[in-house]
């Protein structure tokens, strides 16, 4: 069931009057400050992913400064029910459009949208009760709008009146679907990825063009969008953590290494299977007392049973309220991504709480790590876990690469700064003269 089929079962014809909070909807509210509009088709809580996480950090730093905002998503009762004091706190005023529950169907069913022209996510997240939410919010003449990841563009009605739009990107989507294609051993499966991929090229390129600005979280992705997409205005913001709650601690001795991630994500599974099957057997002949530790909501139970058979000392946590524990009881921090886009958060996160970072090259894409100095970086099974091994048995090497890498975290890297990179290029887009500007894709 698509999201429109969700919202109109649960509040048929009456969206506008039921969620538009009083004072928003109906008549046009004076304003002290130009007004931001942020549209999300993901409720931000709990702050579990790591999209999540970065659009809230940059909702906080621009709540109380230069823009009034409004915070428009998806909601269902239970979110609102448990999280709707957190969520408020998120913006000035946050307005949200009833969605049910996804059951365990849902991965299942929204296969039906194979045949849409659109790509499967993006079709997903269309809702008719969203967009009629959308259109009202969009009445009260807000200076910006800023559409968080290309799929919320599917929201914003097509014949409402001219306004900035601001797409924050957090991936190259397309890219994501080529890497899927490319490390799918199934022919289907194969198909199905490059027909998805396809889709997704037409329509992020559709969005960009609708859009003022495009904004990037790496370099990388923003040459990816000025070349390939001919966006007209790309810029970058840098990746910001909180240094306060991701204090340093330095690595522990055990022998433990674990992930963080949500493992209901397809990256994250092929991830895991990729070093339960090619790297781990390599490190536990080598360290016969190394453990993992798989941090992450919803393992596949396949998954959880296939270590076992193996008799491997893997631990799947499932859901946890959060992962600093864990990082700060483990000897490494492994990112064995084989499929992935945009910036890693957690690899700044973890880096910021001392985390010895062990990873592929994509799983650090796009951000300015020195392999040797702040990680270790490895691609081919028998590399990864040499590199692995090293970390385990080497107390000076653990040290010298936690050290560093909070080092570096500290030096570049903070939330507040990346709001305020961000803010900066809201009110760039309202300016009259924007569109005259050069493009400059490095805002950091």
């Amino acid at each position: 069931m698509s999201q429109d089929e969700h919202a109109d079962a649960l509040q048929p014809g009456a969206v506008g009057q039921t969620v538009v909070p009083i004072g928003l909807a109906g008549s046009k509210v004076p304003k002290s400050r130009p007004r931001l509009l942020f549209i999300s088709t993901m409720f931000l809580h709990p702050v579990d992913t790591g999209a999540r996480i970065r659009t809230t950090q940059i909702l906080r730093g621009l709540r109380g400064g230069r823009f009034e905002t409004v915070l428009a998503s998806p909601a269902t009762r239970r979110e609102i029910a448990t999280w709707g004091a957190e969520i408020q706190e998120l913006a000035d005023t946050y307005v949200h459009w009833p969605v049910a529950e996804r059951g365990r169907m849902f991965s299942l069913a929204r296969l039906r949208h194979l045949i849409s022209s659109l790509p499967v996510p993006v079709v997903t997240d269309r809702s008719r009760s969203g967009t009629a939410v959308i259109r009202e919010l969009l009445v009260q003449s807000p200076d910006v709008v800023v559409v968080d990841f290309p799929h919320a563009m599917v929201l914003m009605p097509a014949d409402s009146a001219p306004v900035p739009i601001v797409l924050f990107t957090h991936n190259v989507e397309a890219e994501i679907f080529a890497r899927h294609r490319d490390v799918s051993r199934d022919p289907f499966r194969r198909a199905v990825w490059e027909n998805q991929r396809a889709k997704m090229v037409r329509y992020e390129r559709s969005v960009m063009s609708r859009a003022d600005t495009v904004v990037a979280v790496s370099e990388r992705d923003a040459a990816a969008f000025s070349a390939e997409y001919q966006a007209r205005k790309v810029r970058v913001i840098p990746t910001g953590v909180d240094l306060d709650f991701f204090e340093y601690r330095p690595p522990s001795d055990h022998a433990q290494i674990v992930f963080t991630g949500s493992m209901d994500w397809m990256a994250n599974i092929d991830g895991i299977e990729f070093l339960l099957r090619e790297v781990w057997p390599k490190v536990q002949s080598a360290e016969p007392s190394a453990s993992m530790v798989v941090v992450g909501r919803n393992p596949p139970a396949g998954l959880v049973e296939e270590a076992r058979r193996r008799g491997y000392a893997w631990t799947f946590t499932g859901w946890v309220p959060e992962t600093r524990p864990w990082v700060w009881g483990s000897a490494a921090f492994v990112i064995p991504l084989r499929v992935g886009g945009g910036t890693r958060l957690k690899v700044w996160e973890a880096m910021a709480m001392g985390g010895v970072v062990v990873s592929t090259r994509i799983g650090v894409e796009g951000l300015p790590v020195e392999d040797g100095k702040h990680c270790l970086l490895a691609d081919e099974p028998e590399a990864l876990a040499g590199a692995l091994i090293r970390v385990l048995r080497e107390a000076p090497l653990r040290s010298s690469l936690s050290r560093a890498a909070r080092d570096h975290v500290e030096r570049n890297f903070s939330y507040q700064r990346a709001a305020a990179v961000f803010e900066d290029i809201c009110l760039d887009a309202m300016s009259p003269d924007h569109g005259l500007a050069s493009d400059h894709p490095a805002s950091n």
